[in-house]
């Protein structure tokens, strides 16, 4: 498979095959053909193609849909998390808008803190306590911390 491109992120939390393109990867996703395990980085990753095929608001929705239906395929309903979701898709969405980059390799580059997942970028948002709440899995939560 050659060198890993992410040094910052451990190989066993991204995705196989980094070179597939938006299109490939969200048919492949929602296909549930994907192969390999999928973790914090891939979530990143996956937002990121489709806030680069869609206008944002249809693709929150398809993103969202499409983990619900990864998450119930494998009876975990339970892992989807409304806030979490939300919260880094625009957070993705508003790093893409500050620095245009030239595809996914240099977006991830350019922005690490968004690989972290515990603790990661939310903690300077949110109290644990808010993210741990059903409420927060069920809907989005503005954020409660002062940043």
């Amino acid at each position: 498979m050659g060198e890993f491109k992410y040094p910052l992120l451990r190989r066993e939390h991204f995705l196989e095959e980094p070179a597939l393109t938006n299109f490939d990867l969200i048919q492949q996703f929602e296909s549930d053909t994907l192969a390999g395990s999928f973790h914090h980085a891939d979530h990143v990753r996956l937002a990121y193609a489709y806030l680069s095929e869609f206008q944002v608001f249809h693709a929150l929705e398809k993103f969202c849909n499409a983990l619900r239906r990864f998450a119930a395929a494998r009876g975990k309903s339970q892992l989807y998390h409304e806030t979490i979701t939300h919260s880094y898709f625009f957070l993705i969405r508003e790093r893409m808008a500050r620095a245009p980059s030239s595809g996914w390799e240099e977006f991830a580059k350019q922005n690490p803190d968004l690989f972290d997942w515990k603790p990661g970028i939310l903690s300077r948002y949110y109290r644990d306590s808010t993210l741990n709440s059903d409420l927060a899995r069920a809907v989005f939560i503005f954020p409660d911390k002062a940043v």
